[in-house]
């Protein structure tokens, strides 16, 4: 394998971990097409902080479309409480709206703005070595691989510190504000972890297969087990060999990367659900089998 190989590997593998980790509670909540919105969402940030600052420095874009996508989960929530909407339907009506700002922005200024579009669905990993981050003059690696990084180890770090609170919340938010955890903040602490990693990830894989990484892997795991801390370990390695057996699956057949591993990632949950019918295992996680009534939390 070559460095330049290894490169787009290694990046390509901390995303599909990262999303899988967040995926499992958006599944849980019945929020799995959160991160297909804020993909969509963010493209009037990125065309806003273009037009502010003139560059298209990967640092001006993520501050916008994190922005945005921040904003996103807040109107969701906001629509889906206040108005008494559904929550799906929440979510089509502001990625929709901020979908359509973006488009038009992007037209009444498409001399100025740069955008390609196949990149953004898509993305761009066989560039993913070619994109430097400096240190003062001195390139020191791959700027995606450097982002993956850091955004795979602060989800990881946020869900070993938070673990507890994050599983009742999701499973009993009633039961979480008897024991006075504030339901409201940790949810949207994982709404921003959720926007974060969306955003960083796009940028380098596409919108496609975020929103893969983020349903797929989870959904399998769903399938497998009943408790959520082993949900997280079987949806971080589906999504590991999913990265790894799409690349390899790409080389092979001269195909899309993006592409190739979304499919493998469709056959785990393929195999998942056979094994699941085989084995006649149909008790989902819910908080009677998971614990959360026994975790302790003071």
């Amino acid at each position: 394998m070559h460095f330049s190989d290894f490169i787009i590997v290694f990046t390509a593998s901390c995303i599909a971990i990262t999303c899988a980790l967040l995926g499992c509670f958006l599944v849980l909540r019945k929020m799995a097409m959160m991160g297909d919105a804020i993909s969509h969402s963010v493209l009037p940030g990125i065309a806003i902080a273009y037009l502010l600052s003139n560059s298209r420095d990967s640092w001006v874009m993520l501050l916008g479309a994190t922005a945005f996508g921040i904003l996103t989960t807040l109107l969701i929530e906001q629509v889906h409480q206040r108005m008494r909407v559904q929550e799906d339907a929440s979510i089509g009506l502001v990625f929709t709206a901020f979908f359509s700002i973006g488009v038009i922005i992007i037209s009444a200024y498409a001399e100025n703005i740069d955008l390609d579009q196949e990149c953004v669905l898509y993305g761009e990993m066989v560039h993913l070595p070619l994109q430097s981050l400096y240190w003062g003059k001195q390139a020191i690696g791959p700027m995606a691989m450097y982002n993956a990084v850091v955004m795979l180890l602060l989800v990881l770090t946020a869900i070993v510190l938070a673990f507890r609170r994050l599983q009742v919340c999701t499973f009993d938010p009633g039961f979480a504000v008897s024991l006075g955890i504030s339901v409201s903040v940790w949810h949207y602490l994982l709404m921003s972890l959720v926007s974060f990693t969306t955003v960083v990830s796009f940028e380098a894989v596409g919108a496609i297969l975020v929103v893969a990484f983020l349903v797929v892997p989870s959904s399998a795991a769903f399938l497998l087990t009943q408790r959520l801390s082993h949900m997280l370990v079987l949806a971080a390695l589906i999504a590991l060999f999913s990265a790894v057996g799409g690349y390899y699956l790409a080389y092979w057949l001269d195909a899309s990367i993006a592409g190739c591993m979304t499919c493998v990632a469709g056959l785990f949950f393929l195999v998942a659900f056979l094994s699941q019918r085989l084995l006649n295992k149909t008790i989902p996680l819910t908080k009677e089998n998971t614990g959360t009534k026994a975790i302790g939390i003071n």
